[in-house]
């Protein structure tokens, strides 16, 4: 059977429908826009029906064009991984990497770890970006992402037809400012946690999740007095006196004298277990690997953890048993 398309018609076809333009879609190409508007009218030429309408709001898929791009990107994706794996026959890492990282992550612990991979592996472009750990597993699932961190057993997160490698034990503490009644403990017990009022993340992101999956444990309700992602924001926030909240160790240890932030253990302290994840059946590219095994070598060599999980133990999320919101 004699196929009615390309890979070219496809790459032109799908840059239309993300970019909502023909011309737009010709710049990105390098293309005249007659080429372009060529190319798409010869695609549904062959095809034998209409894949674009046009109207006052812009382009429309018809049904057939809806079709068609379900099937050109997984197949455009797969023709730039066989063209990368030829280019890594020649024993050269290089490539891009996509990876997707939690706000917290993405400006306290992944940036000194990045530049320092770039250093080693010019050649691999990255491209990072920021998101709740719901909407970086969804990124993932649609081919969007092709790493993605996750926190092992978060409400809401199905981590069937993952491969994980866990990378980073990291301890939930309460925040408060300076002169908190409060911030003299050397502990502070969820009950008194939740009796304060609270300065959150809005829904999606692991520090909500974590803190709402710690009131229903408890058999408590948050009172809830200002939600955003915006980390400064909310270090501000809390700086003045106006609710306390909870972050990971590392983002606040430094903040005693240059933020008024104290940073004290929960009575039984709490811990995130992040893990990188990526679809089972589509595996890694060389570039990717190197970004996984140099984040695993960077954690082990930071803070190595008997929870760290090795190669071999990559594994679907019906094969682990899901840790422990919080150990003694």
């Amino acid at each position: 059977m004699k196929l009615p398309f390309d890979l070219r018609a496809l790459e032109i076809f799908v840059s239309v429908v993300e970019h909502q333009s023909f011309t737009t879609a010709a710049q990105s190409l390098s293309l005249a826009q007659s080429a372009v508007s060529q190319s798409i009218a010869g695609l549904e030429s062959r095809l034998g029906t209409q894949l674009l309408v046009r109207g006052s709001r812009g382009l429309r898929l018809t049904p057939a064009g809806d079709t068609l791009l379900e099937h050109a990107r997984p197949l455009l994706q797969q023709a730039q991984r066989a063209a990368l794996a030829m280019a890594e026959l020649e024993g050269l890492v290089k490539g891009e990497v996509r990876i997707g990282v939690s706000s917290m992550l993405g400006s306290y612990y992944f940036p000194p770890l990045l530049m320092a991979f770039k250093a080693r592996y010019p050649d691999i472009k990255l491209s990072v970006i920021e998101g709740g750990t719901l909407s970086l597993r969804r990124m993932i699932d649609n081919a969007e992402l092709d790493l993605g961190v996750i926190v092992e057993d978060q409400l809401g997160t199905d981590t069937h037809g993952l491969i994980r490698r866990h990378f980073l034990s990291e301890e939930m503490v309460v925040c408060l400012a300076n002169d908190h009644p409060l911030a003299a403990r050397e502990q502070i017990s969820v009950e008194e946690f939740f009796a304060e009022e609270l300065v959150v993340f809005k829904r999606g992101y692991f520090h909500r999740d974590f803190i709402e999956r710690l009131a229903s444990q408890h058999g408590l309700v948050p009172s809830i007095a200002f939600e955003s992602n915006l980390i400064a924001l909310n270090k501000a926030i809390v700086s003045r006196g106006f609710g306390i909240t909870t972050f990971l160790k590392r983002v606040v240890e430094d903040d005693r004298e240059e933020n008024n932030l104290t940073a004290i253990s929960f009575s039984e302290p709490a811990w995130l277990e992040l893990s990188l994840a990526w679809r089972r059946e589509r595996g890694l590219s060389r570039a990717e690997q190197a970004l996984v095994d140099f984040v695993i070598e960077h954690s082990a060599a930071e803070r190595p953890t008997p929870n760290a999980m090795g190669a071999d133990d990559q594994a679907d999320s019906t094969a682990l048993e899901p840790p422990s919101l919080s150990r003694g």
